[in-house]
């Protein structure tokens, strides 16, 4: 074994400051304190907790409190849970928030698809009533075409009548045309 590595061991004893025990052993560590035990010095080392005092040794629940660090457990414990339930109330406003911020752009959403139906059902009405004009205008041209066609029906049958009479004149002029040389022709036999 190397020689002058290894730390000193001293004669020493363990105090358990809640219940008083002490115990006798060897250890590293040093200080200012020291006991005579048995005509031998013996560094004095003070502990809060051992087998003496601890809950699982000794089936009871002691509490020491040599530097309140069981009221600065429990006001670190409170204010953990004060933090815990602030970010809980936080998380709880945000969700609400959001739900409401959501529920706001649907309700938007729709209000605009609503203007939108509404406009082109206006749309869809303008171009009913122009369809039904059209339609009127339509139906009025048709019965103008109808009526016009009755008169050139009309008009078409006195051409027809009116041919015929001329024709009629015509057979009667060449008839009488006919006559009127006959007659020239037996003058003529006549005045020679």
């Amino acid at each position: 074994m190397k020689t002058e590595i290894h730390p000193e061991l001293h004669d020493v004893v363990f105090i358990d400051s809640s219940s008083g025990a002490k115990f006798v052993s060897q250890s590293t560590v040093k200080s200012e304190e020291t006991m005579k035990i048995n005509g031998k010095d013996h560094y004095v080392i003070k502990v809060e907790i051992s087998s003496d005092s601890h809950p699982f040794y000794t089936g009871k629940q002691k509490l020491l409190d040599t530097s309140g660090r069981v009221d600065k457990f429990r006001a670190k414990m409170k204010k953990a849970q004060e933090l815990a339930e602030k970010n809980v109330k936080k998380v709880e406003t945000d969700d609400a928030e959001q739900a409401a911020k959501e529920s706001t752009e649907k309700a938007e959403e729709s209000t605009e698809t609503t203007e939108k139906a509404t406009e082109t059902t206006e749309e869809a009405a303008e171009t009913t009533e122009e369809s039904t004009e059209t339609t009127e205008k339509a139906t009025e041209t048709t019965e103008e075409a109808a009526e016009t066609t009755e008169e050139v029906a009309e008009t078409t049958e006195e051409v027809a009548e009116t041919t015929e009479e001329a024709a009629e004149t015509i057979e009667e002029v060449a008839e009488t045309t006919d006559a009127a040389e006959e007659t020239a022709e037996e003058n003529d036999k006549k005045a020679e």
